[in-house]
């Protein structure tokens, strides 16, 4: 039988595949498969921890600040005074009526003044009567005719008229109603004909300038204002006016662990009225502080509210931050060194004093 070249080629090769089978040796690209053979699965893990986690970092520096303090309240008055009667009677008369403007000591009300006037009319004849005595007692004394113990008796008679005299024209002054403040007269005020008794209102006085703007204030923030400090108030109404701190409470609000606090307003044409919802601005001491992204916040173990950073040795640092306020493109915070690498990606990934691999990355590239 003849044999071809072909049936030769063929049984050569698979004797060829069969011996390199039988070595177990492998070469590709001139290379011993011991050198280009995949390391152990155990082998992958142990390289892998030794490389450091890589994260993003970004040099933040501190830049200087001015927070606004938000106070909202309300409006009041600096005065307002219930006038109130200091004797009883009848109204007679109403001077003014609810609207008016008043200045001090105009006259409110006038009560009836029944048997005052006649009472101090006795009071004056008592007076005058105890005058005459005591005179002629002491000129007659003068001259032997009468006792010293009579001159001091009578002297005491003429006192007590003049104290009758004093407290009955006292008690018809009463009868007289006046405004102890300027001020423009509240509704309601008391009508012509009413009987008063001793401290019923006869009229209520607000005095409105100037006018308060009353806010409370936490006790994390109190401290950090002072009395004279300017203010800009804005109302409800739309209008707005600027003013002073003019007072700070020393003593919270048990309920509300907040402080009372008084903004001034020069009102010397009455157009803020009382009551009205304000929302007063303060600005604050110039201070450093940072500005970052919210996505860069992370809590720490103990909920402690910060970011991470990565210090000289590549070491992951915590620092704790305080959130000062918020602009349309980041946050501002306050409490760390003034030059920080910020780690911007990752920062979830890694633990306090772990060595990792920065990598700088520009402003606005992450969040």
């Amino acid at each position: 039988m003849k044999i071809r070249f072909s049936h030769v080629l063929a049984v050569g090769i698979v004797a060829g595949v069969a011996g390199w089978m039988w070595t177990g040796s492998f070469v590709a690209g001139g290379m011993a498969d011991s050198e280009n053979a995949t390391p152990p699965p155990s082998q992958r893990a142990e390289e892998a921890a030794a490389k450091p986690f890589r994260v993003a970092v970004r040099e933040i520096t501190a830049q200087p600040r001015r927070s606004i303090l938000v106070i909202r309240g309300r409006t009041e008055a600096d005065a307002k005074v219930e006038v109130r009667a200091e004797t009883s009677g009848r109204v007679a008369e109403r001077r003014v009526k609810e609207g008016d403007r008043v200045a001090k000591d105009d006259v409110l009300c006038v009560l009836d003044k029944g048997a005052r006037e006649a009472k101090v009319l006795d009071a004056r004849a008592q007076l005058a009567q105890a005058e005459l005595d005591f005179t002629a007692a002491t000129q007659l004394n003068e001259k032997g005719f009468t006792a010293q113990t009579r001159v001091a008796a009578l002297k005491a008679a003429m006192d007590a008229a003049t104290a009758r005299l004093e407290e009955e024209e006292l008690e018809l002054s009463r009868t007289i109603i006046k405004a102890p403040i300027p001020g423009i007269i509240e509704s309601p005020m008391v009508s012509t004909g009413t009987v008063l008794a001793v401290g019923g209102v006869c009229a209520t006085i607000i005095d409105a300038d100037p006018v308060l703007a009353i806010g409370q204030v936490s006790e994390r923030d109190v401290s950090k204002l002072e009395i004279g400090q300017n203010a800009e108030v804005e109302l409800v109404t739309g209008d707005s006016a600027t003013g002073k701190i003019r007072y700070i409470g020393t003593a919270s609000d048990p309920a509300t662990r907040t402080f009372r606090v008084e903004i001034e307003i020069e009102n010397k044409d009455g157009s803020i009225r009382d009551g009205i919802t304000t929302t007063a601005r303060v600005p604050l001491k110039e201070e450093s502080a940072h500005k970052l992204s919210s996505g860069v916040l992370t809590l720490n173990d103990a909920g402690t509210l910060g970011i991470r950073a990565v210090d000289e040795q590549n070491r992951v640092a915590f620092h704790p931050v305080t959130v000062l306020g918020g602009d349309e493109d980041g946050l501002w915070v306050g409490g760390l060194p003034d030059t920080v690498r910020l780690i911007v990606t990752g920062q979830d990934y890694v633990t306090d004093g772990q060595t990792v691999e920065p990598v700088a990355t520009m402003a606005g590239a992450t969040q």
